[in-house]
């Protein structure tokens, strides 16, 4: 099938037609930083205004950049949640419209299963494996026997890791969003001079909690005398990311034991972390095992990884109704509830 494919669950609208749930003809994302930045954060009402400027845009250039027409169309994905509410609705409200409109079959897809399976659109990676999902929001371990076929292994107790990150970024002064600047300081520090906690590393599930790091990172910046700059500010930043990328990797590294599987797929937009690449592919040697990140685009939201579960679903019939409505949370586990039985 030739999908659309419509992103809005957060603060990037994105639009993307994929041809047989594996070829993307266009990718187009429209960033909202620029907006949230003034408020370190993303605020929620902001962000679905800006939806609703962009989407008609981001879905007009997707047509243009893969060349195709908006009847040639076949069927149309858009994210149900988790997300922001608000931001979500405008998705499905431009979802349903053109569905309804051009008289073709549509699929709200779970965000998080559309991170999980976006490296599907680079290369084949068979079924079962362990995925890893790192973001802003979410901060997840699951096992992955297929489209609609998740189990949760274990998740964050509190913040995210890309979370921690921005928090962190934020009391630095270093901006929002901040994660990708605390990893390029990183690479320049030390991460032997500051020493921070590693929560639950030791302890025997698959868990996670990242706000004790956060919080000593503010009980250590309020001992210092002076601002934190320079190479002190280097050293701090490869100390955090030193603490979270091992967390990260030791996690993933025991739900791969405890599964008994071989390859682990890390997604979500801090799957682009240098330092959580390094220390995964330096383990991905050391212990035989397949460690796959999809490219940087397809880690940030984005609308084509939304073409994989999409085809799927679709092709085998189950389309969404006009009635469905947004989730702001949704495990992950219950996916595929909404369309049969058989998926199990």
């Amino acid at each position: 099938m030739l999908l659309l494919c419509l992103e809005s669950s957060c603060d990037e609208t994105s639009a993307a037609v994929v041809r047989a749930g594996r070829e993307v003809l266009s990718n187009v994302i429209a960033s909202q930083v620029d907006v949230h930045a003034r408020y370190g954060g993303v605020v929620p009402e902001l962000a679905s205004r800006k939806h609703l400027e962009a989407l008609p845009v981001v879905i007009a250039e997707a047509l243009d950049k893969a060349q195709v027409d908006i009847g040639a169309i076949e069927g149309v994905a858009v994210t149900r949640g988790p997300g922001l509410v608000g931001a979500l609705l405008v998705g499905l409200a431009a979802a349903k419209a053109l569905a309804f409109a051009r008289g073709i079959p549509w699929v709200g897809v779970h965000h998080i299963e559309g991170h999980a399976l976006a490296i599907q659109l680079e290369r084949e990676v068979a079924y079962p494996f362990v995925c890893l999902i790192v973001s802003g929001g979410h901060t997840h371990l699951y096992r992955v026997d297929g489209v609609g076929r998740y189990r949760t292994l274990g998740r964050t107790l509190d913040d995210a890791a890309g979370e921690a990150y921005d928090k962190v970024a934020k009391l630095l002064g270093l901006g929002y969003p901040g994660g990708a600047v605390m990893d390029r300081l990183a690479a320049e520090g030390d991460p032997e001079a500051i020493v921070f906690p590693r929560p639950l590393l030791h302890q025997d599930n698959l868990d996670f909690s990242f706000s004790g790091i956060k919080t000593a990172v503010l009980n250590y910046v309020n001992r210092q005398s002076a601002p934190i700059a320079g190479q002190h500010l280097k050293d701090l930043a490869a100390g955090f990311q030193r603490a979270a990328v091992e967390v990260l990797t030791a996690k993933a590294l025991r739900a791969l034991d405890a599964t008994g599987m071989r390859r682990l797929v890390v997604a979500g937009g801090v799957a682009c972390n240098r330092g959580l690449r390094q220390a995964l592919q330096q383990a991905a040697a050391q212990r035989d095992i397949e460690v796959f990140f999809p490219s940087p685009l397809l880690c940030t939201d984005n609308a084509a990884m939304l073409g994989v579960a999409a085809q799927d679903y679709l092709q085998r019939g189950f389309a969404s109704p006009l009635d469905l409505n947004a989730l702001a949370s949704w495990p992950l586990d219950r996916a595929g509830d909404d369309f049969s039985r058989d998926l199990h």
